[in-house]
């Protein structure tokens, strides 16, 4: 498995990330490995933009279209 290493990273942050594995009852590694591995799921806005980029136009819709498709979607 890949190794991460993280240099010059300020004490004060150090200690609020093993305050907070201790209080998950996890190591810190364990508690790191859970929140990037967290981080990584999450798309990031330049990473859903290039998604739908790729699928190209396949929805021919209207604005009226979509101003009344987020009306319903609101009111439900």
């Amino acid at each position: 498995m890949p190794n991460v290493l993280i240099r010059d990273l300020p004490p004060q942050v150090h200690a609020v990330l093993v305050r907070r594995a201790e209080q998950n009852g996890q190591s810190l590694q364990q508690y790191l490995t859970h929140e990037l591995t967290k981080l990584a799921s999450v798309r990031t806005n330049a990473e859903l933009m290039d998604e739908i980029t790729a699928r190209g136009n396949r929805m021919h819709l209207t604005a009226d279209e979509i101003v009344e498709a987020i009306r319903r979607g609101r009111s439900e």
